[in-house]
């Protein structure tokens, strides 16, 4: 039996999740998130708990009674307090800046990289060299802080580049002269 998905989920006050076939719809007060899951996987939303049951112990309904269950839990989660990605900018140079609604990164291109964030996220920039992803969708903003992260990934030999806060960036040696 699967450790993750038979634990059931806690729902907190002030959040609401509705349940129409395996649509479900999970409301709070940071917004509404709604998917649709395989329709082998049963959920139950009972008073303030749900919980998630598969029917057999195929390999493909053992892999989907954990995800489920980690899915909804990211809902319940994402809309009652949100997720926030940190990024950090090295190198020197390196800067980020909002301008309107964009976050600007001068990288050490020879132009500055324009990233405008979807609908329903939301990019901070609390110092030049610090950029804060926030939203509901956990899955929404980690693929926006990767592609932040990608416009210049870290390199190995000196570490400059825009690293995951708390990343660790194995360095390699330089050439040696002879």
């Amino acid at each position: 039996m699967s450790r993750v998905g038979k634990k059931p989920i806690e729902i907190p006050a002030g959040v609401t999740v509705t349940l129409n076939n395996n649509t479900v719809t999970v409301k709070g007060p940071k917004g509404e998130l709604t998917r649709t899951f395989n329709p082998d996987i049963t959920i139950n939303v009972e008073e303030n708990i749900v919980t998630i049951t598969r029917p057999s112990d195929v390999k493909e309904h053992r892999a989907l009674h954990g995800t489920t269950r980690a899915v909804i839990a990211n809902m319940v989660e994402g809309v009652s307090t949100g997720f926030t990605r940190g990024l950090e900018l090295i190198g020197g140079g390196y800067r980020a800046q909002k301008q309107g609604n964009k976050l600007v990164l001068n990288v050490g291109y020879s132009h500055p990289v324009e990233i405008e964030p979807e609908a329903g996220l939301e990019i901070e920039v609390p110092a030049n060299t610090k950029i804060i992803v926030k939203g509901t969708d956990k899955e929404r903003v980690g693929a926006l802080a990767a592609n932040i992260r990608q416009v210049r990934p870290p390199e190995p030999y000196k570490g400059k580049g825009i690293r995951y806060e708390g990343e660790f960036v194995r360095r390699k040696e330089g050439k040696t002269g002879k």
